[in-house]
């Protein structure tokens, strides 16, 4: 499933576009970990894991800085969802106090959505690109993605976050959301 649809594409190794990924880089200035890597990630981490090294299963406790594109639909093999790394980032965070930037699909009206980004995340960007075309075996899709995207930031420097991901969608603030 993808944001509550039934995915029709089997493919699984869906990439972050390059504009994204230079602001990634751009944001973080070193790139610790992609738990969700693969051969075409284009985020050359100083570590990643890629199947089949569940990237989940792993300790991410040790990296300063983490990025995931998790898989989006229902792994029936691992039996997991996407909101299983988001609260693997939400928990990493919360123990370690890293930064961790997540691009997902906007499903407000999801679980992870209500109960783990907007009570715990740090920021939020909704991106401008309605239908995003994520690269799969380093060429641009086609077809664009089925839903809206966005990026969460669970980290200390909303102000730098708002600054380099602005450009691509509105961002929203939303520790000090919570203190209003």
């Amino acid at each position: 499933m993808s944001a509550g649809r039934r995915n029709s594409d089997n493919k699984k190794d869906w990439n972050t576009p390059p504009k994204y990924i230079k602001k990634i880089k751009e944001f973080f200035n070193e790139l610790y970990l992609d738990p969700c890597s693969n051969k075409f990630s284009g985020l050359n981490p100083k570590y990643e894991f890629s199947l089949p090294v569940d990237g989940l299963q792993q300790d991410w406790t040790p990296y300063e800085t983490i990025f995931i594109n998790p898989p989006y639909g229902r792994d029936d093999l691992r039996k997991t969802t996407i909101k299983d790394w988001i609260f693997k980032a939400d928990e990493t965070f919360k123990e370690t106090n890293n930064e961790i930037l997540a691009l997902i699909p906007v499903a407000t009206n999801t679980s992870h959505f209500k109960d783990i980004i907007f009570k715990s995340s740090t920021g939020l960007c909704f991106l401008s690109d309605t239908r995003l075309k994520f690269y799969y075996e380093g060429k641009e899709s086609k077809k664009g993605a089925p839903m809206s995207c966005c990026i969460v930031y669970w980290g200390n420097d909303y102000k730098k976050f708002e600054n380099v991901f602005s450009e691509f969608g509105k961002c929203f603030n939303l520790v000090e959301t919570k203190n209003d």
